[in-house]
């Protein structure tokens, strides 16, 4: 597909895509978000893609939305915008293989909430994060009052949301909100080992375990425990589960197969 706001590459099981509209610092638009939302439903059906690293470049991960476009829409278009922006991010955050954000420089409102639908965040030294539309007159509205809180807790995301601050990597790190931070330079290798590491995994494993997690997310924990023992007695029926236990039980690498 032609790709305006988005570059994309596939290397060695690893999906990459890029934000590219440099101009805007990245700034989120309706055109990026349709093309985002398409580019995912291909990365879903690639079996040659095992996991997916999402970046901004070296530079700025996403400063937010594009405020020259949001300022001038009415609520219906509003409205709209916002419902094909969670669409389009739903699909990262659904997506059945291990999805690792990149994160350098800004990733503030919308960028901050494009990151935090990620699986897995690392930062490079000296980004910064943050979610300032409270000083526009608005509030977040591409998930970060229901993902934050989940991440971080209650009371780091009322700060956040409520203050407009903007937090470095460093804190973000000591938060919870990324994992890892490393040199800048150092970002994107960091970033493919990460994701290399999923390319060798059973890819029904995977999938059934980030489902899991996903779902026990959003309900009691009693329903959460039944559903995990039902998925993982489920793993029995796949061919992987027995390549797996074979391959450890005769001392080799497995070679799994995603049945």
């Amino acid at each position: 597909m032609e790709l305006n706001t988005l570059l994309f590459e596939k290397e060695a099981g690893i999906g990459i895509i890029t934000l590219n509209r440099p101009a805007s610092m990245n700034g989120i638009n309706d055109e990026m978000m349709m093309e985002l939302s398409a580019l995912m439903d291909e990365i879903a059906v690639d079996e040659e893609i095992r996991a997916l690293i999402l970046t901004g470049g070296q530079k700025v991960f996403a400063a937010g939305g594009d405020i020259g476009y949001i300022a001038k829409l009415n609520t219906l278009e509003a409205e709209a915008f916002v419902a094909l922006v969670h669409k389009a991010i739903n699909k990262i955050a659904y997506l059945e293989k291990p999805v690792v954000a990149a994160i350098s420089g800004l990733a503030l409102g919308g960028g901050c909430e494009l990151a935090l639908c990620c699986d897995i965040r690392i930062a490079a030294e000296g980004s910064k994060f943050g979610l300032p539309e409270i000083n526009l007159g608005i509030m977040p509205g591409a998930g970060a009052g229901q993902r934050l809180p989940r991440i971080v807790g209650m009371g780091w995301a009322k700060h956040l949301i409520l203050t407009g601050s903007v937090i470095d990597a460093e804190a973000a790190l000591r938060i919870g909100l990324v994992t890892k931070v490393v040199p800048a330079g150092d970002l994107m290798e960091e970033a493919r080992k990460i994701a290399g590491s999923f390319v060798p995994k059973s890819p029904v494993a995977l999938r059934t375990a980030k489902n899991c997690l996903n779902y026990g997310e959003n309900v009691d924990l009693p329903s959460g425990l039944v559903f995990e023992q039902k998925m993982w007695s489920f793993l029995f029926s796949t061919e992987d589960q027995k390549e797996g236990m074979n391959a450890f039980i005769e001392k080799r690498k497995p070679e799994f197969k995603g049945k």
